[in-house]
């Protein structure tokens, strides 16, 4: 292993091997990210929570066409850098030590999660997507999808992104593309990077998805589906890393 090229053997030396919970959870996160994406965005003023780059798109338009800038989307990047930063000095320490790091970041998104899940509930940001209670609940969730990205880098080696799908789509398209040559070592290769990449945007999809329709029957009590997807995440690893 002394070649590998992640920086998640700097930060944590001490992480096992990959289980096959560990080589599905990719999949899992990538749903738990759809849905928080789209459900931010529909109840949360247009702002991307999960994929934060989007709002440095929308920010960039902003600064050359003028308008009003939404100041949770402004904040979103620096607190999802801010967050990262966090995950990163905590990996150093207690969970590097421990060799927990992965359970312990599945917990902190899953609490998060329920806290925008409790927090609109309480306070019904959709109401007023553009306020401030909207713009408290979009920087708990950016820090929530902080921590899952941060988790991914730092303790699963070569794992794609769970919230950017550009990558993982020229991934997947190439990688069907190669199934279909008639070179069989090609073939043969392909198949490895299929199964790792079209779950995730399948996941991201289905995520993506099961948020519109949540929205547009739960309102606010839609964030119970990634707060609840993430607790499932939480326990299953926690479960598999006991025995």
């Amino acid at each position: 292993m002394s070649g590998t090229k992640s920086g998640a053997a700097a930060v944590s030396p001490h992480i096992p091997a990959l289980s096959m919970s560990e080589r599905r959870l990719p999949a899992l996160l990538a749903v738990i990210a759809g849905m928080v994406d789209l459900t931010g965005f529909l109840t949360l003023g247009n702002i991307f929570t999960a994929r934060v780059t989007g709002n440095l798109v929308a920010l960039a338009a902003v600064v050359v066409r003028g308008g009003p800038v939404n100041l949770a989307q402004a904040l979103a990047i620096p607190v999802f850098i801010l967050t990262v930063a966090v995950v990163w000095l905590f990996a150093r320490t207690e969970a590097a030590r421990h060799g927990a790091l992965t359970q312990r970041l599945l917990l902190v998104q899953f609490l998060l999660l329920v806290g925008v899940f409790v927090f609109s509930i309480v306070t019904h940001p959709s109401a007023d997507p553009h306020g401030l209670m909207a713009g408290v609940a979009v920087l708990v969730a950016a820090s929530a999808m902080a921590c899952q990205n941060a988790l991914l880098h730092m303790t699963i080696a070569g794992a794609p992104s769970t919230a950017v799908m550009t990558g993982n789509l020229v991934s997947a398209t190439l990688s069907l593309l190669d199934a279909l040559s008639p070179d069989p070592a090609t073939r043969q290769a392909a198949g490895p990077r299929i199964e790792k990449f079209l779950p995730l945007l399948l996941g991201f999809f289905l995520g993506c998805i099961v948020a519109a329709a949540a929205v547009s029957r739960l309102g606010d009590w839609a964030w119970s589906l990634p707060a609840t997807l993430a607790g499932l995440a939480a326990a299953l690893r926690w479960t598999t890393a006991s025995d």
